[in-house]
């Protein structure tokens, strides 16, 4: 799993490198992420990761490019991960037929269903694989110290992962932030979708692993840090994709407040990228509270 350095930009005084290498988690294919190092990051000084996880469609480079999440974490000395959505290269029938599954859409789970089993595994891919890859190289990143964020399909996948770490006692990662998230994938189209194609067991599978509305019923008094944010004008949160107050009332009901579970309705916001780089730097301040603790 050697790292291959495919390009390199200065930015915020820091480097953001494009990597690519053959990933077992993905069926042996070619997997690229991104990793912005801040300044200050060095062999004696190791820095805390914030890995963001981008939403349908997209690649590792739309966050790294458009969220505006590179000045403030340079400020904070705080590295960024960004990894791809999904598996590309598998070559199975109907990965590129939708926008909204296979190709670009890899919903951050571990596949069952036996057609997407061998590469669709970006639950693994995310926690162990890059770590570990990271790690094997050598770069200046204190694993002991993880944060994750991420948008629409990436906040689910940011979400899902944090609440099942807490609930296995891994604690991987100290905080979770999400922008415009599918909060409640088992009661939505898109998540139906990709349950019912990458799972044996369909959406009864995903209920108890990947959807933070019904994890986050499971934990009680465990502490948690969670930011959501989203707009009021997102027409996938008007269209029932999102729902967030699903997730927002189980949090309550569970017994978490506003300084646990903070779930902000933004006025006239939309689903895109303008939406995100409005809000990126108070993201990476929130985590920057836990991460440099």
């Amino acid at each position: 799993m050697s790292l291959e350095k495919v390009s390199s930009n200065k930015a915020f005084d820091g480097e953001l490198v494009k990597y690519r290498f053959k990933s077992d988690a993905l069926g042996g294919l070619d997997a690229n992420f991104n990793l912005f190092l801040p300044a200050n990051a060095a062999e004696g000084n190791k820095v805390p990761l914030l890995t963001y996880l981008a939403g349908l469609t997209c690649t590792e480079d739309n966050g790294a490019q458009k969220g505006h999440f590179l000045g403030p974490a340079a400020k904070e000395g705080i590295a960024i991960l960004f990894p791809d959505t999904s598996p590309r290269g598998a070559g199975i029938e109907g990965e590129t037929d939708s926008w909204d599954f296979g190709v670009g859409a890899g919903f951050y789970l571990n596949a069952t269903h036996p057609k997407w089993a061998k590469h669709y595994n970006m639950l693994t891919h995310i926690t162990i694989e890059l770590p570990q890859v990271l790690e094997a190289a050598g770069l200046p990143i204190d694993f002991k110290r993880q944060s994750i964020f991420g948008h629409s399909m990436g906040g689910h996948g940011a979400l899902t992962l944090y609440l099942n770490s807490v609930l296995q006692g891994t604690k991987q990662y100290r905080s979770v932030s999400a922008f415009a998230p599918i909060s409640n994938p088992v009661n939505c189209p898109w998540g139906q979708k990709a349950f019912s194609g990458y799972l044996e067991g369909g959406v009864d599978e995903a209920r108890d692993k990947y959807d933070a509305t019904e994890l986050i019923k499971k934990l009680g008094k465990e502490p948690v840090h969670i930011l959501v944010d989203y707009g009021t004008a997102d027409n996938f949160y008007k269209n029932g994709q999102l729902l967030p107050e699903n997730f927002l009332k189980a949090a309550r009901d569970t017994g978490y407040d506003e300084v646990q579970v903070r779930v902000r309705a933004q006025e006239g916001y939309d689903h895109s990228y303008y939406f995100i780089s409005t809000f990126g730097e108070d993201h990476i301040h929130f985590h920057a509270n836990f991460l440099k603790a």
